[in-house]
């Protein structure tokens, strides 16, 4: 198991220093995408995305995750809802022993604090959709990352051009 180090999210000390501007290229201006040809982004030893669309806002982002049985999303909460749908392998909501497999379908209330890994044999994909931001915490519930459709558009453009 393996606690990932996000290291593409904005520190904390740091709010609002990602500009916009990184959306300009990401993602796709058009109503549709085709999710298909876009690339996997890795940002941490088992895990990548898709971004799929993010407002220049930061209101909202749409995304696919692919994690590796083994890798663990670390604890967070969730500054506004979040809604995310599973297409593929499993993951053990941490704070239940919940879980949960293709098919299944979770919502996250604004303030929702959690962790869940990846578990079984195959890689987990999850669709997401992001209101807000996702803080990281530390063991005394201090936020140490952020993490924002801006901060997201940012680290896909980078991982698209290498």
């Amino acid at each position: 198991m393996s606690i990932l180090e996000l290291s593409w999210i904005q520190p904390s000390s740091y709010p609002g220093s990602m500009t916009n501007t990184a959306l300009t290229s990401l993602p796709p201006a058009s109503p549709s995408a085709d999710a298909e040809a876009m690339p996997w982004v890795p940002i941490a030893p088992g895990f990548s995305f898709k971004l799929i669309r993010a407002t220049s806002d930061d209101d909202v982002w749409v995304e696919l995750l692919r994690l590796e049985p083994g890798t663990t999303i670390p604890r967070h909460r969730h500054t506004g809802e979040v809604h995310a749908y599973t297409l593929a392998g499993q993951r053990e909501l941490l704070d239940t022993g919940e879980v949960l497999g293709a098919g299944s379908y979770v919502y996250e209330p604004p303030g929702n604090v959690d962790s869940w890994r990846a578990v079984g044999t195959a890689p987990l994909l999850v669709f997401v959709t992001v209101r807000g931001a996702i803080e990281y915490l530390d063991e005394r519930d201090a936020v140490i990352q952020r993490s924002t459709a801006s901060t997201a558009a940012e680290a896909y453009r980078r991982g698209c051009a290498s």
